[in-house]
């Protein structure tokens, strides 16, 4: 037996302006109505009740709560309605009176019963992306997130025009190649030259079209490492040869990355240049490894500190005496090698000895692991543990909140 399909005709509304009314301000309502407002659109909702998060765009002025139950008439003047109200009585009276004043309607409890659908909607790159499978929902939403996926990754290209010369500083995040930020990971589908990272992750490269050129500028803690003055040269040759340039970089480009002074570079050389940041290995390591860096009752700071030079050096700028004396969280990162001198110069000036401390190695990747233990007696459990960068230190009693399930 052939399944009957609903047939409906696709069309972008304009509705800047213009009244909508949804009756209804459930959880439905919540999902709907910061799209509408999106648009330009007037909105009304009409519901006796509403979730925090209606009630609080009606606080913020950005559509108007008529708190009663619908009544005959409220349409009068719109241009579109939504029928989310619990009862299904309620959506069919509103379906009912938009058929009378030739409103489209949708019916958010039973879709043939209202004169439109709402589609599976998604943005990307000022792209506005819509599916209808003739009412089999999970299809459509299964081929919304393939497309925009797909878009993402640039197998499909999106563009009609060949990117512009110029150079895009791309934060890859911690190191999952799922964890990159959307932005980041269309200009890498565009890239014609990739110049990446050791920490950047290498599964992305994998799906670069091989006619892109990838640059290794990998800066491998205390071993070889390519000179920042030949990376900011790189970045400017390709650009002025007209080639557009992705400097993927682990973490966030701007956060122990050097990205600025690539940026410095290209400006003054009048590349063109844009930083896309990236999620930062200092919050999502210790994520990853159940550590929350701010709890509350427990900790209302969070410091990120450099560890690329020892605490008594005349090149580090952290005010150490300071750090010791703060009792909130302390985010330690390239402090695997130095970790000893650390601890004491901590201890030293006001850290507990007994301060909880959680090390995590390679976070967010299939090679992470998670030590945890005392300020005190850190170095030794590193040493112990074979801990080796890129590890990101956490100290501070948030180190000691893992549920014990999960240790």
């Amino acid at each position: 037996m052939t399944k009957h399909l609903e047939h409906h005709y696709f069309a972008g509304l304009d509705l800047t302006g213009k009244r909508v009314v949804v009756v209804g301000a459930g959880t439905v309502a919540q999902r709907r109505v910061p799209r509408l407002i999106n648009s330009g659109a007037r909105v009304e909702v009409i519901a006796p009740e509403a979730t925090p998060a209606v009630e609080a765009m009606a606080a913020a002025g950005e559509l108007t709560w008529h708190r009663r139950p619908y009544a005959a008439g409220d349409l009068e003047g719109a241009w579109y309605a939504v029928a989310c109200a619990t009862g299904s009585e309620v959506n069919a009276a509103v379906a009912a009176e938009a058929e009378e004043r030739r409103v489209f309607c949708v019916r958010a409890d039973d879709a043939s019963g209202g004169t439109a659908v709402t589609p599976a909607v998604a943005q990307h790159g000022g792209l506005l992306l819509g599916v209808l499978a003739g009412g089999e929902h999970r299809r459509s939403a299964a081929v919304r997130d393939a497309l925009v996926e797909a878009l993402r990754t640039g197998v499909v290209d999106e563009n009609s025009e060949p990117p512009a010369a110029g150079v895009a500083l791309v934060g890859g995040g911690p190191g999952d190649p799922d964890l990159i930020t959307v932005r980041g990971r269309q200009l890498l589908g565009r890239a014609d030259v990739v110049i990446t990272d050791r920490l950047a992750p290498r599964e992305l490269l994998e799906e670069l079209g091989p006619h892109v050129e990838v640059v290794d500028a990998s800066k491998i803690p205390y071993g070889r490492a390519a000179n920042q003055d030949v990376i900011n040269s790189l970045l400017i040759e390709h650009a002025k040869a007209g080639k557009f340039v992705v400097r993927l970089k682990g973490g966030d480009p701007y956060l122990f990355g050097r990205g600025f002074e690539e940026l410095l570079a290209c400006v003054e050389a009048g590349v063109a240049v844009t930083a896309v940041p990236g999620i930062t290995s200092a919050f999502a390591a210790p994520s990853a490894a159940d550590v929350p860096v701010t709890h509350r009752g427990v900790a209302h700071e969070v410091v990120v500190v450099s560890g690329h030079v020892g605490p008594h050096d005349e090149q580090s700028l952290v005010d150490w005496p300071a750090l010791g004396r703060l009792r909130g969280t302390i985010v330690l990162m390239m402090g695997v090698k130095r970790i000893a001198e650390f601890a004491a110069v901590l201890t030293e000036h006001g850290r507990d000895p007994k301060t909880a401390v959680a090390v995590v190695q390679e976070g967010t990747t299939r090679n992470q692991k998670t030590l945890r233990t005392t300020l005190g007696e850190v170095a030794e459990a590193i040493s112990e543990a074979g801990i080796k960068p890129p590890a990101t230190i956490v100290i501070g009693p948030v180190a000691d909140l893992a549920p014990e399930a999960r240790r």
